[in-house]
């Protein structure tokens, strides 16, 4: 886990503050019931049924970036009890998760089954991109394995984030809704603008932008 100067798990700040308000005793339970420097049994399967991921990362200012991942059921891949991959697909361009990951190396994932358990799993570690290709040289990567690595949704991810972790533990049910899965087509990775939702928020018409690369 990541330790801060005390030798507990977590910030300074949220020590800090778990003083301030009375919260010591609650925090130093979860940390010691719930949180592991590595994913267990449990959270390897729950990882490998989710079709779904919030990604945060911030830049070496601090300035923050909260993305969203999707794919096939264990599109998010565990290597080993350390080590989580997910694929990054071709998006617009921007890359900002992976600009921040180039400069910051501290990500936060979080996983939540809004269908069957109504549960989270949190995951935080340190961020490095792998290549393609060389992911499929590391020698945890199996036959069944690299069928999946290369079946991403039809389309093959441009590489990949590979996270060690640091900390994993639970987002308690409480408050996440139970939500009916819909079937619908996935156009994984398209360049097409309508698709991929056009200008929903008319960015470009509050910019007096027009013609086909307004809703790129």
């Amino acid at each position: 886990m990541s330790m801060g100067e005390s030798g507990l798990p977590g910030s300074e700040g949220e020590h800090a503050v778990q003083e301030q308000w009375d919260a010591v005793d609650r925090a130093r339970t979860f940390y010691d019931r719930q949180m592991l420097d590595h994913l267990n049994e449990a959270m390897r399967e729950f990882i490998a049924r989710q079709e779904m991921v919030f990604v945060a990362t911030a830049d070496s200012r601090g300035e923050c970036d909260s993305s969203f991942r999707a794919g096939e059921p264990g599109f998010v891949v565990v290597l080993d009890e350390k080590t989580v991959v997910y694929p990054e697909l071709r998006g617009n361009g921007v890359y900002a998760s992976l600009g921040n990951i180039a400069e910051n190396a501290h990500v936060g994932l979080m996983f939540v089954d809004f269908f069957d358990d109504l549960i989270g799993l949190h995951v935080n570690g340190s961020a490095t991109i792998v290549e393609h290709e060389a992911l499929l040289g590391d020698e945890r990567v199996t036959v069944p394995l690299l069928e999946m690595l290369t079946r991403q949704g039809g389309r093959r991810p441009e590489r990949w984030v590979a996270v060690q972790v640091h900390e994993a533990y639970i987002h308690c049910s409480k408050h996440i809704p139970r939500l009916t899965k819909v079937d619908r087509p996935v156009d994984w990775g398209t360049d097409d603008a309508k698709r991929k939702g056009g200008d929903y928020f008319g960015v470009a018409e509050t910019k007096g932008l027009t013609g086909p690369a307004a809703n790129a």
